[in-house]
């Protein structure tokens, strides 16, 4: 596996991932250690000061599996936010996780369900709240 690319995430964000963490029974979803991990090792910035290309939370993202060559977009959201359309991915997951403050270009390793990993670019940050200057969404 790779060095992980760095991570730019929100005050904002920050505050409500923490929030929602200490919210969350401990045992209630198995990444949340990766998640913390993840937290932990991101440089935060004001809203405002976000780089445009940036995956914050509610941000629409294209990536590509790089061995297969499918291409997914998706909006990084809240567990309460999720809805059937599938079009939105839960920051509580793997993959929602690894999006987390990544920015446009960056690569990464994810560790698929059944075993194994697959290597992940971030193609473009389709719409980003910060970009369009909705910092208290």
């Amino acid at each position: 596996m790779t060095a992980k690319p760095p991570l730019v995430i929100s005050s904002l964000d920050a505050d409500r991932l923490d929030q929602m963490l200490h919210g969350l029974p401990p045992d209630t979803f198995a990444g949340r250690q990766a998640l913390e991990a993840e937290l932990l090792r991101a440089s935060v910035v004001e809203p405002s000061e976000v780089p445009a290309d940036v995956v914050t939370m509610n941000s629409t993202v294209r990536f590509r599996v790089l061995n297969t060559g499918e291409v997914f977009t998706m909006t990084l959201v809240y567990p309460k936010d999720m809805d059937d359309s599938g079009a939105k991915i839960s920051i509580l997951t793997p993959v929602g996780t690894a999006l987390l403050g990544l920015s446009q270009g960056d690569e990464i390793d994810w560790q698929k369900p059944g075993g194994g990993l697959v290597r992940v670019r971030i193609e473009e940050v389709a719409f980003q709240p910060e970009r369009a200057g909705r910092y208290h969404r």
